[in-house]
């Protein structure tokens, strides 16, 4: 099969279906082959080696191998390449046949991004799936209205906390903490991703004590909460924490969905024995998207994916915290994760690592009210307690509802102004409020 028998017209491979259409940016030396580099890629990914095989016959490639769609150059030569360019840089697109790997994760990734992924300077930038690979996912069970309705909040943005200190505290401190927090008015509570089940706060102790605090709170106040316990663990571990979890009381689940795998994120989210909302935590992602010249794209891995997956509600990092982030790139994963998509149904997007009170008003304008806001130090570390850190972060939520600024809310409200004094006020163009990283 030479370059051109490869290569399909982009309304041609749309027509045909069944193809899950990739999308690349590679660069390369100056003087490479890029109608061969490419074609090449297609091959290895799919029917190829580095030296032909006599099964890989003509009916074989025309039936699985990948087939390539375009590839643009940027910025886009085209009668020469200036004399002092050292390198070229493309976006080039594979559409692979999903007859290759099926309606499954592990080996679409596999497919589209396995071997590849250490092929240098590329990475992939997003994939177009077709509907016969759609249709072979569920996703979320809950998704936004389905939280919504278990909270009985659908005018607002939903606040969560993260129980601080991250770790190293009893289920009787936990607790205590805990239930300052739900005091506050707080309408999740997750563990930390850094404890799950360690010998010193035992999951199942923990799981009791907190949701028996959710419940002399609903009793006295009507308000209801979830609470997320970490089930994280090995995979033959994890559907049996998530069931001992819930036979505890526990109202909802934490994963983190990328060190035990996205795949037993979905096994949990499709299995009918879970009937509880799932969130999944972030850690690991910026192994696979923080580079601009390899791995994937921050909204596949954060976004797309984990929907895919069942997740119901998703931590990713904002520009405002301690974890760097283009403000696109924020607002990329949450229209991924909170867009229509086919049957799938909108998920939570919970920017994190790092909220307070200065940045409340530019959440809520970039994301609107069907988001969650992730705080953590700034309920527990608040100057007049955590009860006033959660009750102020609620009322400066109801305050950019209602379009009244933060400095009228800090005015009006002596909890606000204790938080304002301590933190100050975001700059509308300020990208970061403290760094972790230089």
């Amino acid at each position: 099969m030479s370059e051109l028998d490869m290569l399909v017209i982009p309304e041609q491979v749309e027509a045909e279906g069944g193809y899950a259409i990739a999308t690349y940016f590679i660069e390369t030396a100056v003087n490479t082959d890029i109608v061969k580099k490419i074609a090449s890629i297609g091959i290895e990914q799919t029917t190829g080696t580095w030296v032909a095989v006599p099964e890989e016959t003509p009916e074989v490639r025309a039936k699985h191998v990948a087939r390539v769609v375009g590839i643009y150059e940027v910025p886009a030569h085209e009668f020469e390449v200036p004399p002092e360019q050292k390198t070229r840089r493309f976006v080039f697109q594979l559409a692979f046949p999903v007859i290759n790997f099926g309606a499954q994760i592990p080996m679409m990734l596999s497919t589209i991004i396995g071997n590849i992924s250490m092929a240098g300077r590329l990475k992939l930038l997003d994939i177009k799936f077709p509907k016969e690979y759609m249709d072979g996912f569920l996703g979320p069970k809950f998704g936004v209205e389905g939280i919504r309705d278990l909270l009985g909040v659908y005018d607002r943005p939903l606040l969560n906390n993260m129980v601080k200190p991250c770790t190293g505290y009893t289920p009787e401190v936990g607790c205590k903490l805990f239930s300052l927090a739900i005091e506050g008015g707080v309408d999740i509570v997750k563990d930390d991703e850094l404890i799950a089940d360690p010998p010193f706060c035992p999951r199942e102790e923990r799981i009791k004590l907190y949701m028996q605090a959710i419940k002399q709170h609903y009793e006295a106040t009507g308000h209801k909460v979830l609470y997320c316990p970490n089930i994280t663990d090995s995979a033959a571990k994890l559907m049996d924490n998530a069931k001992r979890a819930i036979d505890a009381g526990a109202n909802a689940l934490l994963i983190n969905y990328l060190t035990v795998g996205i795949s037993n994120l979905q096994a949990l989210a499709e299995s009918p024995d879970i009937n509880v909302p799932i969130m999944a935590h972030l850690d690991f992602a910026g192994t696979m998207y923080e580079s601009p010249i390899s791995g994937m794209s921050s909204h596949l891995i954060l976004g797309k994916l984990v929907r895919l997956a069942g997740a119901d509600m998703v931590v990713y990092p904002s520009p405002f915290g301690k974890f760097p982030l283009l403000r696109e790139r924020y607002l990329q994963i949450a229209h991924h994760l909170s867009s229509p998509w086919c049957h799938i149904k909108r998920v939570l997007p919970m920017p994190g690592g790092g909220v307070m009170h200065n940045c409340v008003h530019a959440i809520i304008r970039d994301l609107g009210i069907d988001s969650i806001l992730g705080v953590g130090g700034a309920i527990h570390g608040h100057p007049m307690g955590p009860v006033a850190g959660a009750r102020s972060m609620r009322y400066v939520i109801d305050a950019a509802v209602k379009g009244i600024s933060f400095q009228q809310a800090a005015e009006e409200n002596p909890e606000v102004r204790a938080a304002y004094d301590a933190w100050g006020v975001m700059e509308e163009e300020e990208s970061m409020l403290f760094e972790i990283k230089g």
